[in-house]
């Protein structure tokens, strides 16, 4: 064999065992998230019993809404790790660039992850919950016979018959939105742009969403802190609350034990029982704050408020400081880009410092974002229980953060958090090239979190000043008025 043929095939077999090595780094990476996000759903899953031979098929109908279910999860802690693992693997390349260890991360690799997660992003919201919500729900055509299979062709032409009316919607929007008919016409190539288009506007909504809900979980995460840690003891004796407290309990106990004979007893039990568990759980948090430590109680949770307090000022300053870039350079515009350029040069001025700064304001945006959906009136319902979830609202939940993850990179980019471009199809959507768009949405977000930011730390600042002075024990002044009498 010649030596331009040894090349050759040597070549070939590198090219062959480099995509074997992705592939199995993929595999790995997903089997890995799917084990975590099956133990996180049956935590939450609430337990269904079945025990006769007819319950058989309702428990397959239910294993297989639960693999969909965590196929899902999966995909949206791949995506929300997706630009973090970037920026992470373009540092240690730069810190490493001739080590034989850290090889197999490269541009493919990467590459390959993004072009996965949106496939299968794609493939959940389109295909798969809407299949196990059907599913869960079908019961077989009027007059069929009844098991597995009635149901999937139940679902199936009720999931097509929805495809066709949301391609149809999308179509139309297009028609109305693009006046270009070439445009209208490559809208029936379904997988080169129809596909893309219809989660161009899917992931237009999450950034949408994620304007709306990041904000207020950004000021609600001083709540959700202060809940978790124990606070310092600021002009309060806590003795003095657990003293009342218990003797709170013991008189409700003491009632709820009482003569069952009692007819005032028998009307208000549920009253007393609700009223005994919050006193109980009050009083177990203050046995809580009572046995913290003083390192504990006065230095981590000042530390745990000030870090907080500054990730939330840096982006926000990012965010200004990109809003003002769009106005001078073309290029802080978020933008798409076929090859990853890993290795060449950091994505931050400060070097690796600001490559971990951008991976921790990624996750703590991505933490505040979630909390603010379940805090806001809209979504509040659709907060798990554990043990006490149904399958139902284990799909919404999927949805949801699968909407909001998988439109983390597409709000990262567009609001200057990181320099790393869009790789894939998350970089062809159209409204990313709209100057007018992006600017008003960084307009926006700095200008909401601002607000939400000065409207919780006033209250809470009062809300601490009546508490620690005691104003909030001294009784409010009673306002009668005076009602006219009714003539019978």
């Amino acid at each position: 064999m010649e030596p331009a043929e040894l090349d050759v095939l040597g070549l070939r077999e590198q090219l062959f065992h480099e995509r074997v090595r992705e592939c199995l780094i993929c595999t790995l990476l997903f089997a890995s998230l799917y084990i975590l996000c099956h133990f996180i759903i049956t935590r939450f899953k609430k337990h269904a019993d079945f025990t006769t031979v007819e319950d058989d098929e309702d428990a397959a109908v239910d294993r297989i809404a639960l693999s969909m279910c965590t196929f899902t999860l999966a995909v949206s802690l791949g995506a929300v790790l997706l630009l973090p693992f970037s920026i992470l693997t373009n540092e240690v390349l730069l810190l490493f660039p001739h080590n034989y260890y850290i090889q197999w991360l490269n541009g493919s690799l990467i590459h390959g992850l993004w072009n996965l997660v949106f496939l299968f992003s794609n493939l959940s919201l389109v295909f798969l919950m809407p299949f196990a919500y059907f599913f869960t729900e079908a019961e077989g055509f009027a007059g069929s016979k009844k098991g597995i299979l009635a149901r999937v062709y139940e679902t199936f032409v009720v999931l097509l018959l929805l495809t066709l009316l949301v391609l149809g919607m999308v179509w139309v929007a297009s028609a109305i939105v693009d006046e270009d008919a070439g445009s209208r016409e490559s809208l029936y190539d379904l997988w080169e742009y129809y596909l893309p288009y219809l989660y161009s506007c899917i992931s237009l909504f999450g950034v949408l969403l994620l304007l709306l809900c990041t904000p207020v979980g950004l000021s609600r995460m001083f709540t959700v802190t202060g809940k978790l840690l124990v606070k310092p003891r600021l002009l309060e004796d806590l003795d003095e609350q657990l003293n009342c407290t218990r003797f709170e309990e013991a008189a409700l106990s003491r009632k709820i034990s009482a003569s069952p004979t009692s007819c005032w007893l028998s009307v208000n039990a549920a009253l007393l029982r609700e009223q005994f568990l919050a006193i109980q759980s009050r009083r177990r948090a203050l046995e809580l704050r009572r046995g913290a430590s003083p390192w504990q109680r006065n230095l981590g949770y000042p530390l745990a408020m000030l870090c907080l307090l500054a990730l939330t000022g840096i982006a926000v300053l990012v965010v200004c400081f990109h809003t003002l870039e769009l106005l001078l350079d073309d290029a802080a515009m978020p933008r798409g880009i076929q090859d990853a350029p890993l290795g060449q040069a950091s994505f931050s001025i400060f070097g690796s410092f600001g490559a971990a700064l951008q991976v921790v304001l990624i996750f703590y945006l991505m933490v505040s974002s979630v909390v603010g959906f379940y805090s806001s009136p809209m979504f509040t319902r659709l907060l798990p229980a554990r043990q006490d979830t149904p399958m139902t609202k284990i799909i919404g939940n999927c949805v949801s953060l699968l909407v909001l993850s998988s439109a983390l990179p597409v709000f990262s980019r567009t609001l200057g958090i990181t320099r790393f471009d869009l790789l894939g199809d998350f970089g062809r959507f159209n409204w990313l090239g709209n100057f007018y768009i992006v600017f008003l949405y960084n307009m926006l977000f700095a200008t909401l979190t601002t607000l939400c930011l000065v409207k919780k730390f006033t209250w809470a600042v009062r809300a601490e000043l009546i508490r620690a002075f005691g104003l909030h024990k001294l009784p409010l002044p009673v306002t009668r008025t005076r009602q006219p009498s009714k003539l019978c």
